[in-house]
């Protein structure tokens, strides 16, 4: 099924992004008006579309810096809900809460929905899209919510904002335990990331598309779209066999993906547009910090200098 048509889009590149810079996180320092403006037009040549995975300070800023200057993308707007319930199988072990803890988390969770409603109203043409959190489901995350909940968050984001609704998860819970879901959502947002699955560079875009079509043919009425798929470009060897990372492995697994999906008509959002060091630990060969298309000091790696001489 084409995604794209199916949700009334047009066709284009997608990207997820956080602007986040050195000595900036969520919670704390964020981007500036002029360095996100300066991240967009960077960004605008090569993505239609940009993921955002929260309601706070840094979002609304991209959402008026878009507006302001005039710039072409659309945005997918995420909610990000936090744990509601304790995940005791956490592999790396996460926060075990009181229930007092879990029940302000419930509260601060539909302030956030509500927010993501109220931005999504305020934008109407730039939104497209709304997601109702990010990896809240699957069993290793550290901000474990139920699925009857992630439905409730669907229905009321349905009920009061026009954009189609999704929620936003690896594609192994869709297999399962998310089905009660699929009736909700007006699509499907899976994650696929062959790189954490230990598969080599030569079998990832063939993994990458077995995870697709595991859940697209489960729901073949119900569109599917990918909101996270990448490869990293540094690791400690914790998770990611250093061996299978670089920035020339990054550009194989890109040009593959983008090749695929537009031929396929799949959106896809890559992950992701620069590199953030306040993820993961502080080691500096920690994955989580180098996802980007771009480094943290906005130069290109090598998929991106080849992009920007075409």
């Amino acid at each position: 099924m084409n995604s794209f048509k199916a949700l009334n889009l047009s066709p284009g590149h997608a990207i997820c992004y956080s602007g986040f810079r050195d000595g900036q996180q969520p919670g704390g320092i964020v981007p500036s008006y002029e360095q996100i403006k300066e991240d967009l037009l960077l960004l605008e040549n090569n993505w239609s579309y940009l993921r955002l995975y929260d309601c706070d300070p840094h979002a609304e800023l991209v959402l008026k810096v878009i507006e302001q200057e005039k710039l072409p993308f659309q945005v997918m707007l995420g909610a990000y809900i936090i744990a509601e319930m304790n995940n005791f199988g956490c592999p790396w072990g996460g926060k075990i809460y009181t229930e007092q803890e879990l029940n302000e988390n419930g509260i601060q969770n539909l302030n956030q929905i509500r927010k993501l409603i109220g931005l999504a109203n305020k934008y109407p043409k730039i939104i497209c899209t709304l997601s109702a959190g990010n990896e809240a489901c699957v069993d290793w995350t550290d901000h474990y919510v139920s699925v009857s909940s992630v439905i409730a968050y669907v229905k009321l984001i349905k009920k009061q904002a026009k954009q189609p609704v999704t929620f936003c998860e690896n594609y192994v819970p869709w297999l399962s335990k998310l089905k009660p879901l699929v009736d909700e959502v007006d699509f499907i947002s899976i994650h696929t990331y062959p790189v954490w699955e230990y598969k080599n560079i030569h079998e990832a875009l063939n993994y990458t598309k077995e995870n697709y079509f595991a859940v697209a043919n489960m729901y073949p009425n119900k569109p599917v779209i990918i909101t996270e798929a990448g490869w990293v470009t540094n690791s400690n060897g914790r998770g990611i066999e250093s061996h299978n990372v670089s920035e020339e492995n990054q550009e194989i697994y890109y040009n593959d993906l983008v090749n695929w999906t537009d031929n396929d008509g799949i959106l896809t959002f890559v992950f992701e547009a620069f590199d953030e060091s306040w993820k993961g630990s502080n080691e500096p060969l920690e994955p989580e910090k180098h996802w980007g298309l771009f480094k943290i000091d906005r130069t290109p790696k090598l998929v991106m200098e080849r992009q920007m001489i075409l």
